[in-house]
């Protein structure tokens, strides 16, 4: 896999998992665990995104 497809692989996870959290925030009653997790996947990746972002 090269860099740039693990890069595009990456942004595609972080955008799923945003679309997770918005969807568990909008529920009546939100799961604050669940949400919680979602939120430090979405920051692990981000993380690697940053790690791997040319500078």
């Amino acid at each position: 896999m090269s860099l740039l497809d693990r890069v595009e692989s990456l942004k595609a996870k972080h955008a799923a998992l945003e679309a997770a959290l918005e969807d568990e925030t909008r529920r009546p009653l939100p799961n604050a665990v669940a949400i919680a997790e979602l939120k430090r996947k979405k920051l692990r990746i981000k993380d690697e995104l940053e790690r791997l972002a040319p500078h």
